[in-house]
């Protein structure tokens, strides 16, 4: 006979992070900057930029990043910093230039590459060398940008980590196929709602939310009803490629579960009637279900406060025929606010010396300990305790 000890079986409850990780105004700015300063971060969605000129201003970190189509037709990056002495270029959410971006101050002027083209008596202005002002050397500083899944991408870092390995690959392991995500076409979608939320929680907060399903039985009953198996506590992502079937009675992923709208083109049996959810990290959630596609972006502001961008993404007939999408927009609406005010009831807690230590996770929570993980990783044990 073998004999069994404790370390058989692992441990029914797994600690989470301590309080402070969730309070403190030093792990916030650590995880700015080594968290959201460098890595892959989803900043604009990239046909609402179609047009040369059409820029949009996007915090990033405890930086403001202007993204921006050039007359080339090429989208690109910068830091929202004048050269010159620091002012911001566009203060404005998103808007339209004909032709440059001007600095309101000192009337620095910058073409659409980053390229300093203009700016009060710059043709007098000498190199110690003689030679004029290199306008590039002047010019504003770039932010590596990448496209994918119809969304503009941005890192900060003077090296950024590979996006094929940190954005693409959390998106394939998921779903358990590398071609998977291809099928549901979502760089030829369009944005038929968008809803932007002002949170009043940490930004891992909303991630771990997000990552389980065990409080899906006592706050999301429209969810439940249209995939059951939620009601039993397991998340979609408790498993790699597993994707959360339909009730039976239900047609559609919508808020009283009638028909949706046609399955997108690529979508195949297999992924026909279920619903897929992935995190990537640090803040973007993707949910796929048969006929549109649910995209979440977070932009943490402090300690306790985060907003998130939803997107839902329609083919272009169902927009341009202004087809009504408010039934399968109302069901993740709904499970936003479900989700958004749990995590606002549980901030002010965080401070709280009962959870000082932190709190624990239930078996079907484990792998949110892999992203608790990811972020000591990141920052460090984080406040002397």
């Amino acid at each position: 006979m073998t004999e069994t000890t404790a370390t058989d079986h692992p441990p029914a409850l797994l600690p989470t992070l301590p309080g402070d990780f969730y309070t403190s105004a030093s792990v916030f700015a650590a995880e700015q900057e080594q968290i959201f300063e460098a890595t892959w971060c989803c900043a604009a969605r990239s046909d609402e930029l179609a047009e040369p000129g059409r820029f949009k201003n996007v915090q990033i970190g405890r930086e403001s990043v202007l993204v921006v189509r050039g007359r080339d037709g090429v989208l690109r990056a910068f830091l929202n910093v004048c050269r010159h002495r620091g002012a911001a270029l566009c203060t404005e959410p998103e808007g339209q230039v004909r032709r440059n971006l001007r600095c309101p101050y000192h009337a620095w002027t910058y073409a659409l590459d980053g390229k300093l083209v203009a700016a009060p008596n710059l043709a007098a202005l000498k190199e110690p060398t003689g030679e004029g002002i290199d306008r590039y050397r002047y010019g504003l500083i770039p932010v590596a940008l990448t496209e994918w899944l119809g969304y503009a991408w941005v890192c900060l870092a003077d090296e950024p980590p590979s996006f094929a390995e940190e954005v693409v690959g959390a998106v394939t392991h998921r779903l358990g196929d590398p071609t998977a995500i291809e099928h549901y076409g979502i760089e030829d979608l369009t944005v038929g709602r968008r809803v932007v939320y002002d949170v009043a929680a940490n930004w891992k907060l909303i991630v771990e939310n997000f990552m389980e399903c065990y409080h899906c039985a006592t706050i999301h009953p429209e969810l439940t009803e249209v995939l059951p198996e939620f009601a039993k506590g397991l998340a979609a992502q408790y498993y790699v490629g597993h994707g959360a079937k339909f009730g039976s009675e239900i047609s559609g992923f919508t808020i009283d579960g009638s028909a949706g709208f046609e399955t997108l083109p690529g979508v195949t049996a297999d992924q026909d009637r279920r619903y897929y959810a992935i995190t990537v990290k640090p803040a973007v959630f993707v949910n796929l279900v048969p006929d549109h596609i649910i995209f979440h972006r977070m932009y943490p502001l402090a300690a306790d406060r985060t907003v998130v961008e939803c997107d839902w993404l329609y083919t272009p007939d169902v927009v341009a025929q202004g087809r009504d999408v408010s039934r399968s927009v109302e069901l993740f609406h709904r499970v936003n606010e479900q989700d958004f005010a749990a995590c606002e009831r549980t901030q002010p807690a965080m401070s709280s010396r009962a959870y000082r230590h932190g709190g624990v996770l239930v078996p079907s929570e484990h792998h949110i300990a892999e992203f608790h993980e990811w972020v000591v990783s990141r920052v460090g044990p984080g406040d002397a305790r």
